[in-house]
């Protein structure tokens, strides 16, 4: 195939002129490409040509108590798709009293042959035994070369201080990575706990999380991983304290990184106070925060202070799954879907914030594949790489809704937002899965990707 007269992001720029794949790469770049017999010819003039995004963090089939998320890989790799995005990155876990593997056969078994995307797995380790260490390897040795833990809900999938060291000290071992989710357990339990007489209103639910939980949290993991030799990537990172936290141990010199997520960036805490049981629909963790909070994540990732927009998508239902917490905040399902409209939505919002097409390529795609051992093959526009591309038309004004999503769930966050930037055309390692807006992939054709392990000289790029 010959892209021709395209506006092409590149990891600096952005430069017209034409793209040859074969075989699902990028072969050849540049002007006025000639075409080869039987070539066939994609038109791209007046769009961009996006590299296919990566998304370093979903939950797809996760279960929770009793109940799941409403996208499983089929309907979450096709709102991926969809979205612009043709990588995912998601979280594995393990049941009560299975080993790593075990939960890694799981999570396949929930992708093979359902994925119309690229996929690869993170690691959830949830505690710390004689075992772990061998567990971790023989994950690593099957791609898997970043790990998460979470520094809350230590009475249930949460770790404490000494197993994170140990998990961290390993993983710097192996290669590999750990992602933490951090908030301070005991804090917001105890917060929680007196918000008690409140615990019909939605509202509570951000009260019960301020700010310094999650950067007391930040901080002490970014102190654990230097003590560990550890790289640390810190998710979802929603408030100004957060993002500072993690600037303060990049300046001394730290491997770590930031995410945030794009609801952080454009949704604030009065979401909270819509009527009846509406705010419901926003309930995650960490909360949605203020127009300051905002502003610092937007300042953070012009300047460099974080890394990457991931969505943290882990879709419920409002009618029937949000609605377990009606009349106990603290029982509403946490988690909101985003993998569709992340692109559109950074692409659209970014520049108004000062951004530019390459800085937005590089948190939405070239960032995770770098920090992800993904570098090799994806993440940016270049000979040698999959030809993992998107055609986003810049001034193509629309209006995101529920009623037009692909993910398998009864809302959309941003519903009634605008948006301009729009997704036209997609193509996973050269093959047309959207063509002018209409999904064209019947059969789901993603690949699981065995990932390198990490290099510590990521950190200076």
């Amino acid at each position: 195939m010959l892209i021709r007269n395209g506006n092409i992001i590149l990891k600096s720029k952005v430069i017209s002129g034409d793209l040859r794949v074969k075989h699902g790469v990028i072969v050849e770049m540049g002007p006025d490409l000639l075409k080869a017999p039987g070539e066939e010819v994609l038109d791209a003039a007046g769009r961009y040509i996006a590299p296919g995004g990566i998304d370093a963090h979903t939950h797809l089939d996760m279960p929770c108590g009793d109940i799941t998320t409403a996208d499983g890989f089929r309907c979450g790799s096709l709102a991926a798709i969809a979205g612009g995005t043709t990588t995912v990155l998601e979280y594995a876990e393990c049941a009560e009293g299975e080993t790593l593997q075990q939960g890694l056969a799981n999570w396949h078994r929930k992708a093979v042959g359902k994925s119309f995307c690229d996929y690869g797995f993170h690691m959830t380790v949830s505690a710390w035994t004689e075992d772990t260490p061998a567990q971790m390897a023989a994950a690593a040795a099957a791609g898997v070369t970043s790990f998460k833990t979470y520094t809350a809900y230590q009475k249930d999938i949460g770790v404490d201080d000494y197993a994170l060291f140990r998990i961290m000290r390993e993983a710097a071992r192996l290669g590999a990575l750990v992602c933490v989710h951090c908030e301070n357990d005991g804090l917001l339990r105890a917060l929680s706990e007196d918000l008690e007489a409140r615990k019909g209103e939605v509202s509570a639910h951000p009260d019960s999380r301020p700010n310094l939980v999650e950067a007391e949290a930040v901080s002490r993991a970014a102190d654990i991983g230097m003590l560990a030799g550890s790289a640390v990537y810190i998710v979802h990172i929603s408030t100004k304290e957060g993002a500072e936290a993690v600037r303060r141990a990049r300046d001394r010199g730290q491997t770590i990184f930031g995410e945030t997520c794009p609801h952080y960036l454009l949704l604030d805490r009065s979401r909270y106070d819509l009527p009846g049981f509406e705010g419901a629909k926003y309930v995650m963790s960490p909360p949605l925060r203020t127009p300051e909070d905002q502003h610092a994540l937007w300042e953070a990732l012009r300047n460099g202070g974080l890394q990457t927009v991931s969505t943290d998508h882990c879709a419920f239902r409002f009618a029937d799954q949000k609605t377990l917490g009606r009349e106990d905040f603290r029982k509403i399902p946490n988690g909101i879907p985003s993998v569709e409209h992340r692109m559109e939505l950074l692409y659209t919002y970014g520049p108004a914030q000062g951004m530019t097409l390459p800085q937005i390529a590089a948190v939405t795609a070239w960032n995770p594949a770098r920090i992800f051992g993904l570098s090799h093959r994806k993440g940016q526009i270049a000979p040698g790489y999959d030809a993992d591309l998107v055609l986003l038309d810049p001034d193509a004004p629309h209006v995101l809704s529920a009623a037009a999503q692909m993910q398998a769930v009864d809302y959309t966050p941003y519903e009634g937002m605008q948006v301009r930037a729009k997704v036209e055309t997609v193509l996973l390692r050269g093959q047309v899965l959207m063509e002018n807006g209409r999904l064209t992939a019947e059969t789901p054709m993603g690949q699981y990707l065995i990932r390198e392990p990490f290099h510590q000289e990521t950190r200076e790029e």
